[in-house]
């Protein structure tokens, strides 16, 4: 049974595809949607959060924007409202927690969820805060630096499932 699970949890319909990349040049400052970042240790160049470690690249599902767009009672929602850095269509994302993910010529490695902001108040309208909830996307840190662009695949590499992903 634990080899089924296993050989399940390592397959998906397709890779997924960058949509979307956006820097925050500062703190509050208006994120800049870009074609292509490069990626290190501490985080994108360009982007004002490079702390690096787990927290080094924020990522979120591109099929999750229509969600947020209708529990915020919107028509649409821009990524750029998000404040994330890559969104990413076709592979689920949650699936690919703690497993190394290539991206252009760098490798990430999803490690935790992206809690919503009480900004997502202000920008979202009444209700914003709770429309992001369990939507907000992940963080990941960088194993390999590099360089992706829009249209990039995003393909989970291949390692051995633990317990922990179970």
């Amino acid at each position: 049974m634990a080899s089924d699970l296993k050989t399940l949890m390592a397959r998906h319909a397709r890779p997924g595809l960058i949509s979307w990349i956006g820097l925050r040049p500062a703190r509050l400052a208006p994120v800049v949607q870009v074609d292509s970042a490069e990626a290190s240790e501490a985080g994108l160049s360009g982007d004002h959060y490079v702390s690096g470690g787990k927290r080094a690249v924020t990522l979120l599902q591109g099929e999750h924007l229509p969600v947020i767009a209708a529990l915020a009672a919107l028509a649409e929602v821009d990524p750029a409202q998000l404040r994330r850095n890559v969104v990413v269509h076709g592979l689920n994302l949650a699936a690919v927690r703690h497993h190394p993910l290539r991206l252009g010529t760098a490798l990430l490695r999803i490690s935790g969820p992206c809690a919503p902001c009480s900004r997502m108040e202000r920008v979202l309208g009444p209700g914003g805060y709770n429309a992001m909830r369990g939507h907000g996307g992940y963080y990941a840190e960088v194993l390999e630096p590099g360089r992706f662009a829009l249209g990039d695949a995003v393909i989970p590499e291949a390692r051995e499932t633990t317990e922990r992903d179970i």
